[in-house]
C-alpha cells in the first residue's frame, strides 16, 4: 500500500450525512438509456465500467468516521473492492418499457446503501422493449452533488485508466492529529470569509424563514417508496422561450412547475397563488472525476403560481435574478450547522417531517449536448434521479442532454397519487409557454441573452 494525503468530507458533505435521517435515503443518480444493438454482453459492459473506475476515486473508497478530535470523516481506499458488489445485471421486468425501467430505479435509490463500502450501486437493466439497456447508478449524496455526476458520467464515457497506487493506506492516528490541527489553524485564518459567508446565508434563507407558504397537501408525511415520470421537451424550443423573455432554461422550467402545481392543487380544491420552491445554486461551474464532493447551497423561492405564462415567466426570471447576486453556495454556512445540531439532537427528523418552510424541490443541470457512449454503446437519453426528504410529496430533477430537457418528477405514491395528472399538467405547462413564444405571441420585448 502507498500513503497518501488525508482526504477529508467537506462542512458541505456533512450536511447531507446530517440530511440522511428521513423515510427515504439521501441519494440521488440517473438512468443512462443505451443503444446496445444486436449481440450486446451485459457481462462485457460491467467490466468496461470496472475498467473506467480509477479515473473516478470516489467509486472505490469508503467514508470512515475518525475518533472525536481528530478531525472530520475520512475517504479511505477499499482494499477489498469488487465490482461484483456494486453492479448488478437484471432482466427488465414487464412491460419492459421506459416505465418499467423507472420502477427498477426507484427501488435502487430508495434502498439504502451500506455504509461499509463505497457508496454507490449500479443495475444493468436488459431486454428493455425496442432491444435498448439501461444502466441505473445511484450514489449517496455526500459522494457528489449533480456537478460532481456529470464529472462520473464523462468518466464512465472516457477511456479505461490505470491507478497503480491503489490502495493507499489508512492515515494514522498521528497523520490526523496533526491534520485536524493543521485544519483548525486555517478555519481560524479563514474566519472573516466564513462570517461573512454566514451573512449572506441569512440573507438568502431570512425570507423562508420570515413568511411560511400556505398550508397545502404538498406537504405530507412521506414513506420509503417513490414514482418517477418524465416529461420530455426540445431544448431549443426552451431555450428560444427563454431569450425572448431575458430568462433563462431554468426559469422556464420553475414557471411551467410552479403553474402545474397550482392547477393540480386547484383539482384538489386548494387554490394556491404562489410555489416555495427550494432551488440549488452550485459554487462551482464543473469538476473532475477525480474532485467530487459537494459544493452548492439551496435558496427557498416564493414563486408566482398563477396568472399570464409569459408574465409569470418574467416574475420569475426578476426573483431568480436577484437570487443570484448573493454568494452562491452560502446558504449551507447556516443550513450546515443546524441540520447536524438537530441530528445530534435527535430532533432532525421530526423537523424535516414538520416543516413549513418549503413546498417542493427543484434542481436543474446542464448536461453534455453531444452524445456520449459507454464502450462504443451510445447513451441516448439521460434521466436525471432524486428524492426529497421529510414531508415533501413531490419534487423535480431537470437536465438537458444532446439538446433534449428531460425532466423528471419523482413522489411518494401514498401521499401523491395523481402523479400522473401531475405530468399531464407539467407537460401543457410547458408547451403552452414555448407554443406562445415560438408562434411570436409573446413579443420579444428584452435583449435576449444566453
Amino acid at each position: 500500500m502507498t500513503s497518501s494525503r488525508i482526504d477529508r468530507a467537506s462542512s458541505d458533505d456533512l450536511m447531507s450525512l446530517a440530511s440522511d435521517r428521513g423515510s427515504a435515503p439521501m441519494q440521488v443518480g440517473a438512468v443512462l438509456m443505451l443503444d446496445v444493438g444486436r449481440g450486446f454482453e451485459p457481462e462485457r459492459l460491467v467490466h468496461a465500467i470496472e475498467q473506467r473506475l480509477p479515473a473516478i476515486p470516489r467509486l472505490r473508497q469508503r467514508l470512515e468516521r475518525v475518533p472525536v478530535g481528530f478531525g472530520r470523516p475520512i475517504w479511505v481506499d477499499d482494499a477489498g473492492f469488487r465490482i461484483a458488489d456494486h453492479v448488478s445485471i437484471v432482466r427488465c421486468p414487464s412491460p419492459a418499457g421506459p416505465a418499467s425501467v423507472l420502477d427498477v430505479a426507484a427501488g435502487l435509490i430508495t434502498t439504502r446503501l451500506p455504509r461499509d463500502r463505497p457508496l454507490w450501486r449500479a443495475s444493468l437493466v436488459t431486454d428493455v422493449v425496442g432491444g435498448g439497456a439501461a444502466l441505473v447508478i445511484v450514489y449517496h449524496h455526500v459522494l457528489a452533488d449533480g456537478i460532481g455526476g456529470l464529472a462520473v458520467l464523462a468518466a464512465l464515457a472516457g477511456a479505461p485508466a490505470v491507478d497503480p497506487l491503489f490502495p493507499r493506506s489508512r492515515p494514522t492516528r498521528r497523520e490526523l492529529a496533526l491534520g485536524a490541527a493543521r485544519d483548525r489553524l486555517r478555519a481560524v485564518t479563514r474566519l472573516p470569509s466564513a462570517l461573512a459567508r454566514l451573512a449572506q446565508a441569512a440573507l438568502q434563507l431570512g425570507p423562508a424563514l420570515r413568511t411560511r407558504p400556505q398550508r397545502s397537501s404538498l406537504n405530507r408525511p412521506t414513506g420509503r417508496r417513490r414514482r418517477f415520470a418524465t416529461v420530455t421537451c426540445e431544448l431549443d424550443r426552451v431555450r428560444e422561450t427563454a431569450h425572448g423573455h431575458h430568462a433563462t432554461v431554468n426559469d422556464v422550467v420553475l414557471s411551467a412547475i410552479t403553474g402545474a402545481l397550482h392547477r393540480l392543487l386547484a383539482e384538489r380544491d386548494e387554490p394556491a397563488e404562489t410555489i416555495v420552491v427550494s432551488v440549488p445554486f452550485s459554487s462551482r461551474g464543473s469538476t473532475a472525476a477525480s474532485r467530487l464532493g459537494n459544493a452548492s447551497g439551496v435558496i427557498p423561492l416564493r414563486l408566482p403560481a398563477t396568472g399570464d405564462p409569459d408574465e409569470r415567466l418574467e416574475a420569475v426570471a426578476l426573483i431568480t435574478r436577484a437570487a443570484k447576486l448573493s454568494a452562491p453556495g452560502a446558504s449551507t454556512a447556516m443550513l450546515g450547522p443546524g441540520f447536524r445540531l438537530l441530528a445530534r439532537a435527535g430532533l432532525f427528523r421530526r423537523f424535516i417531517d414538520r416543516q413549513r418552510l418549503i413546498q417542493t424541490f427543484v434542481s436543474n443541470l446542464k448536461g453534455p449536448q453531444d452524445r456520449l457512449a459507454i464502450d462504443g454503446r451510445p447513451v441516448v437519453a439521460v434521466i436525471p434521479l432524486s428524492v426529497a426528504v421529510g414531508n415533501v410529496t413531490v419534487s423535480f430533477s431537470v437536465l438537458s442532454y444532446c439538446g433534449t430537457l428531460t425532466i423528471s418528477l419523482a413522489a411518494d405514491p401514498d401521499a401523491c397519487p395523481d402523479l400522473d395528472r401531475l405530468r399531464q399538467l407539467l407537460e401543457r405547462e410547458l408547451n403552452d409557454v414555448t407554443r406562445r413564444s415560438v408562434a411570436g405571441v409573446a413579443p420579444d420585448r428584452r435583449r435576449p441573452v444566453g
